[in-house]
């Protein structure tokens, strides 16, 4: 999934790219848009009138063997759309024991550091096993691009999905 809300990012380039270079027998599903995802009201659960974006949400990370997530730094933190999205995992706990790759997409070297860290504190805090993370870099070619063509961009992605378990 990517954190981002613009559909040109870097990071949603970076999930395009998945699908291009995921090994046979590895299935990449486009998780829900971040921003489909309700703001977060622990009582509509309670009510039984839990959204049907986030009732697809929890059932796409449940279904999943692995996540892969790539996301930008807003404010030297996640965004706040992609932390909305994992707050309605608390409680259901698609998340415990799943394993977990994070990706930041960035034209500087360490970019994405602390939003990393952040997005990474928030996964274990709901058991996730993060095994794989790392920043990315984008060519000045790939910027706004439907799918990275750098080659250690696509290098990074290829061994995201190869830590999540693909075969």
């Amino acid at each position: 999934m990517s954190g981002s809300l613009q559909a040109r990012s870097s990071n949603a380039a970076l999930i395009r790219t998945a699908h291009q270079v995921a090994p046979a027998g590895v299935e990449v599903v486009d998780a829900i848009s971040v921003g489909d995802v309700a703001p977060y009201n622990p009582d509509l659960d309670r009510q039984g009138s839990t959204p049907g974006a986030v009732l697809q949400w929890r059932a796409q990370v449940a279904d999943a063997a692995g996540v892969l997530i790539a996301s930008p730094e807003y404010a030297h933190s996640l965004p706040g759309a992609l932390k909305n999205a994992l707050d309605w995992l608390v409680g259901s706990g698609e998340l415990y024991g799943k394993p977990v790759a994070v990706l930041c997409a960035s034209p500087r070297p360490n970019g994405g550091l602390l939003g990393r860290e952040a997005l990474e504190q928030t996964l274990r805090a709901q058991g996730a096993t993060v095994v794989a993370s790392g920043t990315v870099g984008v060519a000045a070619a790939d910027k706004g691009a439907e799918e990275l063509r750098d080659p250690a961009a696509v290098d990074a992605v290829v061994v995201a999905i190869a830590a999540l378990g693909a075969p």
